[in-house]
């Protein structure tokens, strides 16, 4: 028996099939994944994803002790409540995870992966050495992520007047505090939403109230071709700790200013910049029957080999999809082998769908 969600009884008599996540018994699908998938691109639905880690990060030097743990800079936060996507790297540049990072008040907020969360700890702790910093997990919060182009506007109809206006007044990348909860418009699947932490002896009533509103329930099966389709990394498959950002499309979440601050990490990318990086990570398109799936072999005509770290069916394209990782010099058009065959894939940019509408 994995660990369970306080969620977890809603999930059984909503008819989930359940299935280990990184040790958790997470939902994979209600019924039907496809229709799931659909229902979050057209109208909207609600996730549990009261397994991801939240940590707290209080202290005189917290924004000093983030300037070095991570590949982004928060100083770029302007105000308190903005967030932004970061990398946390080692030593060789190879990302320990990647996460969102509030500004608060006081101090930061991350939301990290929940199958890494005991190496997370272990890292950030092993870092803490001479910063006035202290790290504060929240394992009493549950999280719901609410995504699709309808789901501001139907949670804003459930919640408290202040709720309702806060959910009207949050711009993307950006959350705040109401009472106990905290509400963000941040999502891993391409469309607009919410992500609201919670109290966990709240969460069962407040998802009854969504559900029982139209909202439907979304599983895991869902979630990673919604963020396939938008070309969303998932740590342990696209990237790892012997994967850099540079060959990860990751470059953009790098701040490079001032050159003055040496985040952990720094001098590898910078050797990686300066030989040349040699990979680079695509979108693929199967334009034939079939299914691409991680591990497949990309082979590039006159210029080498890569490997399929995320495929599948993508329900809103109605084709197959993948994300790569193939040398830098791969054009428009490759070859996947599939079951001792090989099929012709388009090469594109590693994202599918973003709001509804198809990018390739």
């Amino acid at each position: 028996m994995g660990q369970r969600t306080p969620l977890y009884d809603l999930h059984l008599a909503l008819g989930a099939k359940m299935v280990d996540f990184g040790g958790w018994d997470m939902p994979l699908h209600y019924g039907s994944q496809v229709e799931e998938h659909h229902q979050v691109r057209r109208d909207c639905g609600v996730f549990d994803v009261s397994h991801m880690t939240v940590i707290d990060i209080d202290g005189t030097q917290a924004k000093a002790w983030l300037q070095r743990l991570l590949a982004n800079d928060v100083e770029r936060l302007e105000s308190t409540g903005r967030a932004l996507y970061s990398a946390m790297l080692n030593e060789r540049g190879g990302v320990v995870d990647d996460m969102i990072v509030y500004r608060q008040g006081a101090g930061y907020r991350l939301v990290v992966n929940a199958a890494t969360r005991e190496q997370d700890l272990q890292w950030m702790q092993a870092q803490l050495e001479g910063y006035d910093v202290a790290l504060c997990e929240r394992p009493e919060l549950a999280m719901l992520a609410i995504q699709g182009p309808h789901a501001r506007h139907k949670v804003a109809e459930l919640v408290s007047q202040s709720r309702s206006q806060l959910i009207q007044q949050l711009k993307p990348f950006e959350g705040a505090s109401d009472g106990d909860w905290f509400i963000a418009r941040t999502g891993y699947t391409g469309e607009d939403g919410l992500e609201i932490l919670l109290p966990a002896n709240q969460a069962p009533a407040f998802f009854n109230d969504l559900v029982g509103a139209g909202i439907s329930p979304i599983g895991l099966g869902a979630r990673d071709t919604l963020r396939l389709e938008a070309g969303m990394n998932l740590y342990g498959q696209d990237i790892h700790q012997a994967v850099t950002p540079l060959v990860a499309n990751m470059a953009w979440s790098i701040a490079w200013e001032p050159v003055s601050r040496d985040f952990i990490g720094r001098q590898a990318l910078e050797a990686e910049l300066a030989a040349g990086v040699g990979q680079k990570l695509v979108g693929l398109v199967l334009e034939e029957r079939g299914v691409l799936r991680a591990h497949q072999v990309v082979r590039i005509a006159e210029v080498g080999e890569g490997e399929i770290t995320s495929g599948s069916f993508s329900p809103t394209l109605s084709k197959s999809i993948a994300l790569a990782r193939v040398p830098m010099a791969t054009a428009d058009r490759a070859e996947v082998e599939i079951r001792g065959k090989w099929y012709p894939v388009r090469v594109v940019k590693p994202t599918f769908v973003r709001h509804g509408k198809a990018l390739i």
